[in-house]
């Protein structure tokens, strides 16, 4: 599979972020940010006119506070929240999860190294550290399903994941580029999960470019092997668009 081309000024580029702009860690908490994220993609966003944005199960409020001081349009929960290039932050209605999550915090009341996180509409049962108890994880998160309408179960790297079904890293990846400065724009998208997959699928569609960082099968044209490759690769991009950006670049 071909490493990424570099893109032209004319890109629309979007990011997830555990797993693709930082390594993934055993909890969702103990993640690590590469010094200089931040100013990266602030570099790379005036390179292209503003148009970078990040895609990810987290919340909308865990980016920003990871990749402070930059605020990138930013969908989260897998597009069940969105802010768009005009700061207003959109939800997808849901239901009440209080059913759902009595399920879930159950399992986790008998194995304490399952991990329940809450997110606004979604809930996000985490097995990593305790990989032997997957057909669990699932079955309790397929009862959880049951117990509320217009909810999806999504399957990523040692995670279940119960979102709205309107939701979706595709449906989030075409709204921005409905919107000013990703409209008119090639879409590139770089994601390492099965929960990117979508995303992968919409921009293809568009004649853009997918990215899988990682292994895995994958819908993707190209690949790069970590989240370091595709800092470097960042790093490139913005050297390569024009010197008056790379004066932005950090040290």
């Amino acid at each position: 599979m071909l490493e990424p081309p570099q893109p032209d000024r004319n890109a629309a580029l979007f990011f997830d972020f555990d797993g693709t702009l930082t390594d993934l860690a055993p909890h969702p908490d103990a993640i690590r940010v590469a010094p200089g994220l931040p100013q990266r993609l602030m570099a790379l966003a005036a390179a292209v006119g503003g148009a970078v944005g990040v895609v990810s199960g987290r919340p909308v409020a865990q980016i920003d506070a990871h990749l402070h001081p930059a605020r990138l349009p930013t969908a989260g929960v897998h597009g069940a929240e969105r802010r768009g290039p005009d700061g207003y932050l959109r939800r997808i209605a849901t239901p009440d999860l209080a059913p759902a999550i009595a399920v879930a915090q159950a399992l986790v009341a008998r194995h304490p190294a399952l991990h329940l996180e809450i997110k606004p509409g979604a809930l996000a049962l985490h097995y990593r550290q305790a990989e032997l108890l997957q057909d669990e994880v699932l079955a309790a998160m397929a009862e959880a399903q049951r117990r509320v309408e217009g909810m999806a179960l999504m399957c990523g790297k040692k995670v279940v994941e119960l979102k709205p079904r309107r939701a979706g890293k595709g449906e989030a990846v075409r709204a921005f580029l409905d919107e000013r400065p990703f409209r008119h724009r090639r879409p590139w998208f770089f994601g390492d999960d099965v929960t990117d997959e979508s995303a992968f699928e919409a921009v293809l569609a568009l004649g853009g470019v997918a990215v899988k960082v990682g292994d895995g099968e994958t819908l993707a044209t190209c690949r790069l092997p970590d989240p370091a490759a595709v800092l470097a690769w960042i790093d490139r991009a913005v050297a390569a668009l024009g010197p008056q950006v790379q004066k932005a670049t950090p040290p």
